[in-house]
């Protein structure tokens, strides 16, 4: 039941996305900035390592912060389900719990992967390569995909903890700035003061930075691949119990 459950309320929360187109459009307008920003008007400031355009040691970071910046969707979109009594509706019928988050998680991690092949079109556009194999660029893609599911789980926690939508994008946005804008996403994280570097390696983000982009520049990944599903799987063992927990007392 849990499974079918999760499956429809899927199918649902993907057709509501259907029918707002706008939520997709400005979902990829932010990371396009972001990419032409950092590739025309920083780029030539930038020194990457190991001899790389400053492009292919960008587009990996741009790759993740648009998985990252995704998950607020989540944390939207429960709210807004929330306070429309939505899901006191849910809750009345003979259904799984789990299927309304497990649902929505699902289908923004589906909402990722269209926005991720957008932005690999983009890099595309602007000069990036990939320097490794095409079966290491599509294990990255799978990496990012499940990074964006479990940083869902973070932010629907961050929807059940707060009152309405303009809140839960509120207080999202410092949690992703912490969490993106401090990480070696854009710029090498031997630059930073060493303080900023010894963060940096117990950062999510950057650790799955990391892993894409070994990946994507051919690079040595295993370690760092690891290090990413540690990391990953640690996100789920710690916010998929305490969103389980919070759910049923939100509702």
């Amino acid at each position: 039941m849990a499974v079918t459950d999760a499956r429809t309320m899927t199918w649902r929360n993907l057709r509501a996305m259907t029918r707002v187109p706008e939520v997709i459009v400005f979902s990829t307008i932010q990371p396009i900035i972001f990419v032409l920003t950092f590739r025309y008007v920083f780029g030539n400031a930038i020194a990457t390592p190991q001899g790389f355009e400053y492009v292919d040691f960008l587009m990996p970071g741009i790759f993740v912060q648009t998985v990252a910046f995704g998950a607020m969707n989540t944390a939207i979109g429960l709210s807004e389900d929330l306070s429309k009594g939505l899901i006191e509706r849910f809750r009345s019928l003979p259904m799984a719990r789990s299927a309304v988050m497990t649902g929505r998680t699902i289908a923004d991690m589906v909402r990722n992967l269209g926005v991720v092949i957008l932005m690999v079109i983009v890099g595309f556009l602007v000069g990036f390569e990939i320097h490794g194999t095409w079966a290491a660029f599509a294990f990255s893609i799978l990496l990012l995909l499940a990074f964006g599911f479990a940083m869902s789980w973070v932010f629907a926690l961050v929807a059940l903890s707060v009152r309405n939508a303009e809140a839960a994008q509120a207080a999202s946005f410092p949690i992703l700035a912490i969490l993106v804008f401090a990480s070696n996403a854009f710029v090498p994280a031997e630059s930073m003061p060493e303080w900023l570097q010894t963060y940096n390696k117990v950062n999510p983000v950057s650790i799955v930075v990391n892993a894409v982009r070994d990946l994507c520049l051919g690079l040595p990944a295993g370690e760092d691949v690891v290090k990413a599903l540690i990391a990953i799987g640690v996100i789920l063992v710690i916010f998929v119990p305490l969103c389980v927990n919070r759910y049923r007392r939100a509702v």
